[in-house]
């Protein structure tokens, strides 16, 4: 299962309203280290279906989720748990890394 995309339409319901902690990729089809970061999440999500839902959010396609979760450099992610921000990372990095960042969630 890969990550699925979400808009400003779908967010709320996708994101903010889900039982369990979703990790938001914010990224951008020009972004080299978005594509880097894209296959480690997909595994991340196969690997914890049951524990953590993965969504993409375009940020060229979304510029207002962007502003609004104050996203200045990508790729950035955020767990949002019970519809709050409950962890960002910042930059491209190892499934390890993503990992032992994730772990509290995983």
């Amino acid at each position: 299962m890969s990550a699925r995309s979400v808009s400003e339409a779908t967010f709320q319901a996708e994101v903010l309203d889900s039982e369990k902690p979703v990790l938001v990729d914010f990224w951008a089809e020009w972004c080299g280290p978005c594509r880097m970061v894209s296959p480690i999440l997909d595994q991340i999500a196969a690997e914890n279906t049951d524990k953590l839902d993965i969504v993409k959010v375009n940020v060229d396609e979304n510029p207002q989720l962007a502003a609004q979760f104050q996203i200045t450099s990508i790729p950035a992610m955020k767990v949002f748990k019970a519809g709050e921000v409950a962890k960002t990372i910042i930059g491209a990095k190892p499934k390890a890394a993503l990992e032992a960042d994730l772990a509290a969630f995983l």
